[in-house]
């Protein structure tokens, strides 16, 4: 990992980085990334990756609360590229999001230097890519928020820490999949599932010693579920969240999702399989590696433990089952249960709807009949600068419409303050994960159906833990809230990546009148710049 140094903040330092209302015990850590292409062998068969300081995947970011990371990224692909930083809040600074939404894409031969705290954050969380299809090559890789030395956590010390990045995976080269969905058609079922890049793995450790397993979907379109031969997983973290510890089995992890378990090596010494397959598929793909006590002289051996038979009502009742521990602290001194959100009146209801349709004979996604479609001008830098023509803030329904679907850039306006709900519901027989950058949200409901009102009686008011990815069930809803702390520009998404490519998603302007750096920070000096912002002065 790259060296940390810590500078003392002083003016000009803030004038030179453009971050501001930082302290002076905040480290900086800084790194220099080259991404570039090369040829490995996932699943055996020799295709093009992107590379990130020449590693696949690429590099673990493993920092601490509050860090400021300053990351020069130097684009040697030959398409325009952004990373976006998959749970990291961002506060004050969607400027640093890394969506088409927020950002220019960073040119071939460019490059583009990210300024961003990991403000009262702790947790697992990932990066990616966020432009095209460069997602199904690679450039994706762990980002670990670590606690600092004074704020305790719910569980003693794991003896170690792996981070395990499992998805599915796609022999077809990522043009070749642009250009399938660009043509109007769906991409083709996975070739398989990789775990940390590669198709086996092995993880050492001590027997009798504990061990964190930090397990984050990056694949593009399927649910895993994730288990360990003859060992239950404590679950303690999720996406920021610690949660009551409760022990499983195995763990349904959706696309985009975070989780963290605590594993003892409590068994005969000898190998273990480790397993992560895809759910509600009519294939089952599977991947495996290989737990090895440091005593162990025997090698795995059997058959590959069996995932759960039940589908959706057993994964909906696991679902449940996440909670939050009232009584831990996360980044901040002060207990996760001392936030009262149950109690907080309702500002607005959103119900958002997806839908899969034709368009002009094409392949296409919405939500409540819009199609998103991404403009040459970022939204975040249309807003700024007053540009006209880029958003329409009337263009998308806060309830499903029945009315034929369009093609829009839609946003959705909100008050910095507000305190919201918002609906997924999902009327497919897909299932579906939604991401909200800049925030998480308690996620406080799932059910069968339709969604009514009086489904609030259901909810979750008092323990819901909160992360940034929820699950929707096919035929189902979730329902998540929302506090709106966090002035931007910030993408709601599906995490399933042909469903974003192709119109389902939106973006959610959280806008106050008072203009203050207690609220958002300044564009950054370095900001790229285009479309009709060309011309225009940081």
């Amino acid at each position: 990992m790259e060296k940390s140094v810590l500078l003392h903040v002083f003016v000009g330092v803030v004038a030179l980085l453009g971050i501001s209302l930082v302290t002076a015990d905040d480290p900086y850590r800084y790194y220099t990334w080259t991404v570039t292409y090369g040829t490995l062998s996932p699943l055996g068969v020799p295709q093009q990756v992107i590379l990130i300081n020449g590693q696949f995947p690429g590099p673990r970011l493993d920092v601490v609360t509050n860090n400021n990371i300053i990351l020069n990224l130097i684009n040697k692909l030959d398409q325009p590229f952004l990373i976006t930083w998959n749970g990291i809040k961002q506060r004050k600074n969607s400027w640093q999001d890394g969506v088409l939404g927020t950002n220019c894409p960073i040119p071939p031969n460019s490059n583009y230097t990210y300024k961003f705290q990991a403000k009262d954050q702790i947790g697992t969380f990932t990066y990616f890519p966020s432009t095209l299809l460069h997602k199904a090559a690679g450039g994706f890789g762990g980002l670990n928020v670590y606690e600092r030395p004074r704020i305790p956590i719910p569980f003693p010390n794991p003896d170690g820490d792996f981070t395990l990045l499992v998805g599915d995976w796609f022999k077809t080269n990522h043009k070749t999949l642009q250009q399938s969905l660009d043509s109007g058609k769906s991409l083709p079922f996975p070739d398989g599932v990789l775990i940390n890049g590669q198709a086996q793995n092995t993880f050492s450790g001590d027997q009798g010693k504990t061990y964190m397993f930090r397990i984050s979907n990056v694949g593009l379109s399927t649910s895993l579920n994730f288990r360990i031969q003859g060992h239950t997983l404590k679950l303690v973290e999720v996406e920021g969240s610690h949660t009551i510890q409760n022990i499983y089995d195995s763990l349904d992890v959706h696309v985009g999702q975070s989780v963290a378990v605590l594993v003892t090596l409590n068994q005969p010494p000898k190998d273990y399989y480790i397993v992560a397959s895809t759910r509600f598929t009519r294939r089952v793909l599977t991947a495996s590696a290989v737990l090895h006590y440091s005593n162990s002289h025997t090698t795995v051996s059997g058959p590959l433990p069996a995932g759960p038979t039940y589908q959706i009502h057993w994964s909906m009742q696991q679902a449940r089952t996440f909670r939050w521990n009232l009584t831990a602290s996360a980044a901040r001194p002060n207990p996760q249960g001392s936030y009262h959100y149950g109690k907080i009146p309702l500002t607005k209801t959103i119900v958002l709807a997806n839908s899969a349709l034709l368009i002009n004979g094409k392949q296409r996604y919405a939500v409540n009949s819009v199609s998103y479609i991404n403009s040459d001008t970022p939204l975040k830098l249309a807003d700024y600068f007053n540009i006209p023509g880029i958003f329409n803030v009337d263009s998308i329904q806060t309830l499903p419409s029945n009315g034929s679907t369009y093609l829009a850039t839609s946003v959705i306006p909100s008050s910095l303050h507000d305190f919201i709900e918002v609906v997924f519901q999902n009327n497919e027989n897909a299932i579906q994960s939604w991401h909200l950058d800049g925030y998480d949200f308690w996620v406080v409901g799932y059910g069968s159906g339709l969604w009514t009102p009086a489904k609030r009686g259901t909810y979750n008011l008092d323990d819901a833990l909160t992360r940034h990815t929820a699950q929707v069930y096919p035929k189902s809803w979730t329902t998540i809230l929302v506090s709106l702390d966090n002035q931007g520009m910030w993408n709601l998404r599906s995490a399933i990546w042909e469903r974003q490519y192709l119109g389902q998603q939106l973006y959610l302007r959280v806008w106050t009148a008072v203009h203050s750096f207690a609220n958002e920070y300044n564009i950054p000096s370095n900001a790229l710049l285009c479309g009709k912002a060309v011309g225009q002065h940081p």
